[in-house]
């Protein structure tokens, strides 16, 4: 007896457990759904959020990859000098967002420094050298480079209270007033800054 009674309590139980179940679903199937018009406006919401996210992420790598150097030559100017040569002035500034490390300077496509078969390095001045008519010849810019930060100026010194900007030496004897000088500047990162001036 004590076996039916005990699987009688089992089926009983069962059946409260069906019972509450079939209440509980239906409780459930009485509720209303949310709106076609809130839930539209949700998923918009949503999937707007997920578009701005995954924006932001992407502009976050690409920007890591595209960095670029752009060194524009703001002003170029020519000045006679007391020895009879020409000290050529160039003020620069990199707008680009990497750093531009400028490192040879060409005069109508030559370097500078071949323009003077007597080119004798000063001990004063890197890239700058005396010709055979004693008048210098050259350039202000370091041998190891002069590198430009993102939205600076060229700066050869880097003394933010002085201006020194890029100069470019040329002698008595190579080119007379009137001349136009083809000046270009080479980039580490193999860019070319080209300015056209002419000599006074």
């Amino acid at each position: 007896m004590t076996d039916k009674f005990q699987s009688f309590i089992t089926v009983f139980m069962l059946v409260d457990t069906i019972i509450a179940e079939t209440n509980m679903l239906r409780k459930l199937t009485k509720r209303r759904a949310v709106s076609p018009v809130i839930a539209t406006v949700v998923l918009v919401a949503v999937t707007i959020t997920i578009a701005v996210a995954v924006s932001y992420w992407m502009s976050g790598i690409s920007g890591q990859y595209t960095k670029f150097e752009k060194v524009e030559i703001q002003s170029g100017y020519a000045n006679l000098e007391d020895d009879g040569g020409w000290t050529i002035t160039l003020e620069m500034k990199n707008s680009g967002s990497a750093t531009a490390n400028l490192i040879t300077v060409f005069v109508n496509d030559k370097p500078v420094d071949l323009y003077d078969s007597d080119f004798i390095l000063t001990e004063q001045e890197s890239g700058v050298g005396v010709g055979d008519d004693g008048t210098r010849t050259g350039t202000n810019i370091p041998a190891t480079g002069l590198a430009i930060e993102s939205g600076k100026t060229a700066d050869i010194d880097g003394d933010p209270l002085t201006k020194d900007p890029v100069e470019v030496y040329i002698g008595s004897t190579l080119f007379s007033s009137g001349t136009t000088m083809n000046i270009k500047i080479h980039s580490a990162g193999g860019m070319d800054y080209i300015k056209l001036i002419e000599l006074v």
